[in-house]
């Protein structure tokens, strides 16, 4: 695979998104299958591997330290703190010593001294951001992380956190049905030189076409309580698959690839992981950094899917009133 910076290393420029293997998705899989995968990601040249405390409430972290500690030196690997899962619940906590001591777990767990990128998961809004940062540099100091990251932020709050300690990322929800960085964080990232990691790629699987009706969605599958695959915003979404299928066609890759292959050109600092519990697909996605897609192509793809053409928010009010990213007027 190619290969991008992130954080002054260069690493592949596709990333594994570790969460499905323990988290969010329904039933997830047995450990030895997602130890499996994980080191088949290994083997296909994946070395950015992005797990958090959250995911499994600790179960995705003690499988990534299990499958991975062996490996410690080839890969970089990635984890988050300020939301984790208190007495079965989630629960955002910015605190400093929330934040330090979730650290000490994470470290435990994942088998390792030392964290290479530590997000901060939420922004904890009762806590202002420079302490929250100021936390994670005193972590940085004592040897236990070597960069700082945070997630779902606006450009606003990134830049208060930067003045605090260098970030070094920012992780958002990036895709052709997603483009809230493009508002004003994206600038922020290119002015100070931060890596943007996009989660969700393929609109949680969206635009690989593995979704044809949210009903058969399981109990616990999160995308159940999202707007766009309910009615009836997916049955408008739904159709511009039909179309963007064509396009990835007449492009020679499928549809993922396209997806993939779209966001890596939206600059060198935009760093795609995806997430899959599928050897398959995973070896489908990572091919996308072969995939080469004309200019005329990439604009049909913007006029085809954006924000005016996608129904629903991303996110039920809630959730959406958890997070600190730029919002976009929307049509639907």
């Amino acid at each position: 695979m190619n290969q991008r910076k992130l954080s002054g290393r260069a690493v592949a420029e596709i990333g594994l998104g570790c969460m499905n293997l323990s988290h969010a998705y329904g039933v997830p899989p047995e450990p030895a299958v997602g130890k499996a995968l994980l080191h088949a990601a290994l083997d296909l040249g994946v070395e950015h591997f992005d797990t958090a405390a959250l995911y499994g409430f600790g179960r995705n972290e003690e499988l990534v330290g299990e499958a991975l500690q062996p490996f410690r030196q080839r890969i970089f690997l990635a984890s988050k703190c300020g939301m984790t899962g208190v007495d079965g619940k989630r629960v955002i906590d910015g605190r400093p010593e929330t934040l330090k001591q979730t650290c000490k777990e994470s470290l435990r767990r994942l088998r390792t001294d030392v964290i290479d990128l530590y997000y901060l998961h939420r922004w904890d809004k009762r806590v202002p951001v420079e302490e929250s940062v100021g936390a994670l540099a005193d972590l940085v100091r004592e040897g236990h992380i070597r960069s700082i990251g945070l997630s779902e932020v606006s450009a606003q709050t990134l830049r208060k956190a930067h003045a605090v300690h260098p970030v070094a990322a920012v992780q958002s929800e990036y895709s052709l049905w997603t483009r809230n960085p493009e508002i004003n964080l994206m600038t922020a990232c290119r002015e100070l030189g931060i890596a943007l990691v996009a989660f969700s790629p393929l609109a949680r699987g969206f635009l690989a076409g593995s979704v044809t009706d949210p009903r058969d969605f399981v109990e616990k599958d999160i995308r159940r309580a999202m707007p766009r695959f309910q009615s009836p915003h997916f049955g408008r979404n739904r159709k511009l698959l039909d179309q963007f299928n064509r396009v990835a066609w007449e492009a020679g890759c499928t549809p993922a690839q396209l997806a993939l292959a779209w966001l890596l050109s939206k600059g060198p600092f935009v760093l795609p992981i995806v997430g899959t519990t599928s050897l398959d697909h995973l070896r489908e996605n990572l091919a996308a950094s072969t995939v080469r897609v004309s200019a005329e192509t990439l604009n049909t793809l913007e006029r085809l899917i954006n924000a005016d053409t996608v129904s629903g928010p991303r996110y039920p009010p809630e959730t959406l009133a958890e997070i600190d990213t730029e919002e976009t007027p929307r049509a639907g």
